[in-house]
């Protein structure tokens, strides 16, 4: 199948283009640096960002599927690919997170002193400082295009700035004299891993297990302003922050003719979609109002009639 990117998606994969020259520029340096010095801390930070190299190809790729349009075995769309994308950056980080804690601990058994030279230090500044850059591009690029993807990259690389500031304190320890500060600068850029991976796994786990997006507060006031409309209840949301699906019961009068009731609905679907651009579709079941509806023991026939 054939399709052109959408106006979001390519800007989504443009930022994920960006970033993924600049993450595997700084992986590079740290790695390299890592072998050189010696310094655990230098090399699991230096993981770290291949790790975030390694999240942005997995999000591009997730980024291509999630555009694709409805088809029948996808009526709603495969903007949940997306999400799956996030959910492939957060166990990357998982196994960058077994493997920092694993090198942090055993060098905390077998202790050694790494090599703090200058250019080390200014190494790991100049990528401290690409790595702030890239969390401010992709976070609000995330926000003003609405992807969950950039936004889990983001805290993926804001981690990340921590951990190099952590690594920056114990190269400054070790050069003082105390080598087991590069071990547990190790740990702690484990801490910083699993936290980021908290915070991706919860919001993913909230789109996947349709979570409310949009609360009825907000939603009721906007559809109870069309005339003609005497309330609304049973309103349900699901979807992600920029695709959003509605589901909701629609009073009208009962003696509203059905073509009248009809357009009606549509009317309240348009203004829902005008006033929340993140709704893709609203599905609406037209009903009389609950004072209009006849209670059932009314609706069974006398059996002597």
């Amino acid at each position: 199948m054939n399709f052109e990117l959408t106006d979001r998606h390519r800007s989504v994969v443009t930022v994920l283009r960006r970033v993924l020259v600049l993450n595997l520029i700084v992986a590079f340096a740290k790695i390299a640096l890592g072998y050189f010095s010696g310094a655990v801390s230098i090399l699991s930070d230096g993981f770290h960002s291949l790790a975030d190299a390694s999240s942005n190809i997995v999000a591009l790729v997730g980024v291509s599927a999630a555009q694709r349009p409805p088809d029948e075995d996808h009526p709603y769309g495969h903007r949940k690919y997306e999400t799956m994308a996030s959910v492939g950056i957060l166990m990357f980080m998982l196994l960058v997170l077994s493997e920092v804690a694993r090198n942090a601990v055993e060098h905390l058994r077998v202790p050694s002193t790494p090599t703090v030279l200058p250019l080390g230090l200014a190494t790991m500044v100049v990528t401290l400082v690409i790595n702030v850059f890239v969390v401010r591009y992709e976070s609000q690029a995330g926000r003003r295009l609405r992807s969950e993807v950039l936004g889990a990259d983001a805290k993926h690389t804001r981690s990340d700035v921590w951990t190099t500031l952590a690594v920056l304190l114990a190269l400054a320890g070790v050069g003082l004299g105390y080598p087991v500060l590069d071990p547990i600068a190790g740990l702690v850029v484990s801490a910083f891993i699993g936290y980021a991976c908290w915070q991706i796994a919860r919001e993913a786990s909230g789109v996947l297990a349709d979570e409310v997006v949009l609360a009825d507060d907000d939603i009721r006031p906007v559809v109870e302003s069309v005339p003609g409309v005497m309330g609304c209840e049973k309103i349900r949301t699901r979807g992600s922050a920029d695709n959003v699906f509605v589901d909701l019961h629609l009073w009208i009068d009962g003696q509203t003719p059905l073509g009248q009731a009809h357009a009606l609905s549509h009317l309240v679907k348009d203004k829902l979609m005008a006033r929340f651009p993140e709704i893709v579709d609203v599905v609406i079941h037209i009903e009389p109002p609950p004072e209009q509806i006849p209670h059932p023991k009314s609706q069974i026939p006398h059996p002597n009639r």
